[in-house]
């Protein structure tokens, strides 16, 4: 597993590692043995890198991960976080007062005094351009309760937006092969920054594991039913926001892909989709959700794919034009 230093925190983390909405809540049921067995698969792998929220089940998420490293202590994982989703998403709500609440329940749920890295949770745009919003969470860094800030992003411009802070240590924002526009701006402007990059939704909701059929179905409380044209949150984050049917056909496509790719066949479609999305220049960490051991050692397993040649780079390109450009490139 590749080793790649976090952007400011200045923390070193695994190349792949763990997105742990699933164990939460929007994706079906996951019982608390399942989620350990998630954990465990992937530790074994080599990740360290745990993504959470406090939303993601209300806080079980979090509990999980803190009463599985609480059993752990031997471990070195840094556990990202995030805050904001409990309020409406009114600018005036992101406060000090408020920050200090947030970040006191997660302190709680994750059972430590210093949480390695907040990061605010798809705010509303015009948060990115209020100081006093980063002054506060500079504060938070002073006070002890948070070691780093970052930010997760719905677009591009609100990543530009936070790489510009001066002390935002990382940006969260969707990557994959049906969503490339990051890798024009952000990326460059992150790694020049020094900011990390963590990509999330990196199979773009499994789309890319190229598993589902276009009469596929999913459980009524998994959000890529109750989700599919954005009723709850932002569409973006379902299926990247792509169009399920012309979803289903690009992933055959990008799955063709490997067969011309000789040094990938030891490997799956899903673990070749997270390798690409984790060989871009500037990405620190790609954060793929697993309900199951099997998808966990799928997915640390990326991180032995080989250097993807020029050639499939292109064909990635060649399908994101063809298919979602024109309706994926101007929204994010």
């Amino acid at each position: 597993m590749d080793i790649r230093t976090l952007g400011r925190t200045g923390r070193s983390v695994s190349a792949i590692g763990l997105g742990t909405w699933q164990l939460g809540a929007d994706w079906g049921d996951v019982s608390e043995a399942d989620a350990r067995s998630v954990l465990d698969t992937a530790v074994d792998g080599g990740v360290t890198f745990f993504d959470t929220a406090d939303v993601y089940g209300d806080g079980r998420s979090e509990k999980f991960i803190g009463s599985y490293l609480a059993d752990r202590p031997e471990l070195d994982i840094t556990v990202a976080t995030k805050m904001g989703r409990r309020e409406a998403q009114d600018p005036s709500n992101f406060t000090l007062a408020k920050f200090r609440e947030w970040t006191d329940r997660s302190r709680q749920n994750l059972g430590v005094d210093t949480l390695d890295l907040v990061q605010l949770h798809c705010p509303p745009t015009a948060v990115f351009g209020m100081d006093r919003v980063f002054d506060d969470l500079d504060t938070l860094v002073a006070e002890g309760a948070i070691a780093a800030y970052g930010v997760s992003v719905e677009t591009a411009d609100e990543a530009l937006a936070a790489i510009a802070r001066p002390n935002v240590a990382s940006v969260q924002i969707i990557l994959n092969a049906f969503r490339l526009k990051p890798l024009d701006a952000v990326l460059p402007a992150a790694l020049d920054a020094g900011v990390g990059i963590i990509a999330r939704v990196p199979l773009a909701s499994g789309l890319l594991s190229g598993k589902y059929r276009v009469d596929t179905t999913f459980a009524e409380n998994d959000h890529r039913t109750y989700n599919r044209n954005g009723e709850a949150f932002d569409v973006g984050e379902t299926f990247s926001g792509v169009d399920f049917e012309t979803g289903v056909a690009a992933a055959q496509e990008f799955a063709a892909l490997l067969a011309a790719e000789p040094s990938v066949a030891d490997f799956s479609t899903p673990q070749v989709a997270l390798a690409w999305v984790a060989q871009q220049p500037g990405v620190s960490s790609v954060i793929p959700g697993a309900r199951n051991v099997a998808q966990a050692q799928s997915n640390a397993g990326a991180g032995e794919v080989p250097v993807l040649s020029e050639g499939f780079m292109a064909g990635v390109r060649d399908i994101y034009d063809r298919h979602f450009r024109a309706a994926v490139h101007p929204r994010w």
